[in-house]
């Protein structure tokens, strides 16, 4: 763990710098630029990750985990998102009752553009985010895993998974607060939105890290975060003004439901499978 603080450093210090000249621009956050700057944010812990591997005269790239070979865990991740975003919805539905609904703008914008049942919009909409999981969105994605799921992982060779999952979580939960602060995810609540982050990003954080372990690469991790951040929306079709607090992937409907997948992972690695990776320190080899 010996690079820990001078990964996180590095990371950190790329955002918080990047925010801080956004905000001497005098540009809105929720414009164009705003979402320039959120994309170009993806690819700072990837940023970092070659800054500490140049200093310590390493490879560029190695033992972060980048293998393209395929086995079952690749897909398993890849529909686990569209899951978790299914139970969020139904969670999203529990909680508002009356709230929920289909004559909603966002709703009637989709009917004008996909004159279509409410099945197909809905069918159209997972689909094409799961394409995007796979292409652009896990590009973007790769820069925030490559660093999380890649480097960061490796500091913590000989360390439990549990603990691991979550000293990660804050870390990287905690690393979107720049973001957040100035209106990401949570416009209303941007200061308790820092603290609600770091609640999702650990049960997630468990999530990514078993199935990239199980899949033995770091590109599964960034399938998964693109295909999530591509379907996140969804949970937000059938309110018209959803509270960001409670309601989606980012309020505790979601972070419920990532806490509930969690669970079943454990439950899966003790009674189903042999490798038991919840209770055995995670191995250095296995994260090359």
């Amino acid at each position: 763990m010996k690079n820990l603080k001078f990964y996180t450093a590095i990371a950190y210090a790329l955002i918080w710098a990047t925010v801080f000249i956004f905000i001497l621009t005098g540009a809105e956050y929720e414009s164009l630029a705003g979402t320039i700057v959120a994309s170009c944010c993806m690819l700072f812990p990837l940023a970092a990750t070659l800054i500490c591997q140049a200093v310590a005269h390493e490879p560029l790239f190695r033992n972060i985990g980048i293998h393209w070979k395929i086995n079952w865990w690749w897909i398993i991740g890849w529909l686990l998102m569209s899951l978790i975003v299914l139970l969020t919805l139904l969670i999203t539905w529990c909680i508002e009752g009356p709230a929920f609904t289909t004559d909603t703008t966002m709703f009637n914008t989709l009917r004008q553009a996909l004159p279509l049942p409410l099945w197909a919009i809905l069918l159209v909409t997972l689909v094409s985010g799961l394409f995007a999981g796979l292409t652009i969105n896990a590009l973007l994605a790769f820069g925030e895993e490559a660093g999380w799921r890649g480097y960061l992982l490796r500091q913590f060779h000989g360390q439990p998974f549990i603990s691991t999952a979550i000293f990660i979580g804050i870390i990287w939960g905690l690393w979107h607060a720049p973001l957040i602060l100035l209106g990401h995810n949570y416009p209303q609540h941007p200061v308790l939105g820092v603290f609600f982050m770091m609640a999702m990003c650990i049960p997630l954080t468990v999530i990514i890290q078993y199935v990239r372990l199980k899949s033995g690469s770091v590109i599964v991790a960034a399938i998964m975060h693109g295909t999530l951040n591509a379907l996140a929306g969804v949970t937000l079709f059938f309110l018209e003004e959803p509270n960001e607090l409670v309601d989606g992937c980012t309020g505790v409907a979601g972070i419920t439901a990532l806490f509930l997948v969690a669970f079943a992972l454990f439950l899966y690695d003790r009674y189903g499978s042999k490798e038991r990776l919840f209770t055995r320190p995670l191995d250095l080899e296995a994260l090359k």
